[in-house]
């Protein structure tokens, strides 16, 4: 959409140039030419302020709507992270109590080791 609107607004500024630098209201365009009274030149002008307008509109609007995209793509790959480290944060902990266990494991298999030592 921003593309498109871009043309448009190129467009109308084409026209505009091409009213202002005519010295008469001749104007060959494409090998034709044309040549416009009051009532033909008020249209083109008017449709080139519409063509300007709808160019500006719709790049407002493509530019809003990237904008909200990129938007929802940053709290989503934030979301993603804050899973990760909270995720990695478990992880920690449960290695951490699992080294734990087996200390203790070992250390009762010590205790029991020397209790049979005893007898």
């Amino acid at each position: 959409m921003i593309v498109l609107g871009l043309l448009l607004i190129l467009l109308a500024g084409a026209a505009f140039a091409l009213v202002l630098f005519e010295q008469s209201s001749r104007y060959i365009l494409f090998g034709y030419t044309f040549e416009l009274g009051h009532v033909e030149m008020f249209l083109a002008g008017a449709a080139a302020a519409a063509l300007l307008l709808v160019g500006l509109w719709l790049m407002g609007s493509g530019s809003r709507r990237t904008a909200r995209q990129r938007r929802r793509l940053r709290s989503a790959r934030a979301e993603a992270s804050d899973r990760v480290a909270r995720l990695e944060d478990e992880k920690r902990d449960l290695e951490r109590r699992l080294e734990r266990e087996h200390a203790t494991t070992k250390g009762d298999h010590l205790v029991a080791g020397r209790a049979e030592e005893r007898r």
